[in-house]
């Protein structure tokens, strides 16, 4: 029975630990360059992002209303961050990005535990002003 007991033990501790990695910026890119991606919080429509070439983005909230930003990587004690600031806001928005299953989940690292945003689909190209983009 020891035996039995020491080899389950000895398994569970050879056995790594898989924890999910935060996307690097390269990776990131890589995902996301020239497309527009639509998200949802809560099951909720929340918003489309345009990424466009040198890390430039457009976001459009569900109303249509637009803001034009950039991105960066910023590195935290958890790995990677995503962070993102807007034209008249200034502050970062900064978020932990994860590929699950295909699709992206960010967790938004400002306040913990409060924000998720889950990747819908591709989007169709974002309205801002009566403008396409």
């Amino acid at each position: 029975m020891k035996c039995i007991i020491l080899s389950i033990a000895m398994a569970l501790f050879a056995a790594p630990a898989t924890a999910e990695t935060p996307l690097s910026a390269e990776a990131f890119e890589a995902l996301v360059e020239g497309k527009t991606l639509s998200f949802s919080v809560g099951g909720a429509p929340y918003g489309s992002e345009f990424y466009g070439p040198n890390r430039q983005v457009i976001w459009s909230f569900v109303n249509g209303t637009c803001q034009y930003g950039e991105w960066f990587e910023r590195p935290t004690d958890q790995g990677p961050s995503i962070c993102f600031v807007y034209e008249g806001d200034g502050q970062e928005q900064c978020w932990q990005v994860f590929e699950d299953a295909g699709t992206l989940r960010a967790e938004f690292l400002n306040a913990p535990n409060t924000t998720v945003l889950y990747q819908l689909e591709e989007a169709a190209p974002l309205v801002c002003g009566g403008v396409g983009t």
